[in-house]
């Protein structure tokens, strides 16, 4: 965990605690309430009574390490925090015994953050509302211009709630995970307006930025979900942002289609999923079963997400904010 990260997006994950609660339909297959339960007293408990548990001191020292090896390639890496909790989690929905600990813990990523100035760190929460607060007395200092701020966004109704609180935040770059995809999603309103920042802030040089922060949102990651009870995602929600994404200049990121593929999708073999299905007897196995049937010219397989791979359309996207 944390080294070489499997998620595609990055290129390591870093968990200063472990833990968290629901709070929205993207929520309902957890990963990381499932690796939970393996070894709860490191992996943190699901829940408003569930422990959360810090991370050990060897551990802490890995983005170190980290930042010396990017260091010495002479390039970025990208860590993504927290991949088995929520950095912005509040007070109210953790057991009051975690909360002193999860500030502390809190405080010190952000000084970590700090040090490691040659990695960029991508702080993803399904708690925008939290972050202005929660944010350290020194933010927006030159040594924090490597944090990424994004928000969690599975449908509709979680964009129109969370992405206001997201562009309140003075960031170098600000980016939605779309993962679990839901449901069509409209971002036409955040992509092509200027967001009003927190009140008697100035538009241009923010809490003492020596370089202007752009506003709006720089990248949107889609994809779908995986595991044994997944929900399929429909081709035209992934090209709806994808389009959307490219009018408004925004960087553009395809991260999978979970486990199952759309009709007339190419799979990671590069073979085409309706000849896959057509064929199927012939490479040993019985016809793919269909999740989804949304009308009829359009339903989906269920192949498993290492072979229903991540190509949109016939080719990877892999755009990420320069």
């Amino acid at each position: 965990m944390g080294t070489n990260s499997k998620i595609e997006w990055t290129s390591h994950t870093f968990n200063p605690w472990r833990g968290c609660t629901k709070v929205s339909a993207g929520c309902t297959h957890c990963y990381a309430e499932v690796m939970s339960k393996r070894n709860p007293a490191v992996l943190g408990v699901w829940g408003r009574h569930g422990a959360r548990a810090v991370a050990a001191e060897s551990y802490w020292r890995l983005p170190l390490a980290w930042n010396k090896a990017a260091a010495r390639a002479g390039e970025r890496r990208r860590v993504f925090c927290a991949s088995l909790a929520d950095v912005f989690e509040g007070e109210d929905t953790m057991p009051a015994e975690s909360w002193p600990l999860v500030q502390q813990a809190r405080a010190r990523l952000f000084e970590l953050i700090g040090s490691t100035i040659h990695l960029d760190w991508l702080l993803l929460t399904k708690r925008p509302e939290n972050i202005l607060r929660m944010l350290p007395g020194n933010w927006g200092g030159n040594t924090l211009l490597n944090m990424w701020i994004g928000t969690s966004v599975e449908n509709q109704a979680a964009a129109d709630e969370r992405i206001p609180h997201l562009l309140r935040v003075p960031a170098r770059v600000r980016f939605l995970s779309m993962e679990p995809l839901l449901g069509a999603v409209d971002l036409s309103r955040w992509l092509a307006n200027v967001p009003d920042l927190p009140p008697n802030l100035p538009s241009d040089v923010v809490w003492g930025l020596s370089a202007p922060i752009n506003l709006g949102l720089h990248w949107i990651i889609v994809g779908g979900e995986s595991g044994p009870n997944a929900r399929p995602m429909h081709p035209d929600w992934a090209r709806a942002l994808r389009d959307q994404a490219q009018a408004a200049g925004a960087s553009f990121f395809f991260k999978q289609w979970g486990e199952d593929i759309p009709k007339g999708q190419q799979m990671a073999d590069g073979m085409e999923s309706l000849m896959y299905a057509a064929g199927s007897e012939a490479f040993g196995g019985k016809a793919p079963r269909r999740p989804a049937e949304w009308d009829d010219r359009n339903w989906a397989y269920r192949v498993g997400k290492a072979r229903a791979g991540r190509l949109l359309d016939g080719r990877e996207w892999n755009e990420v904010p320069q």
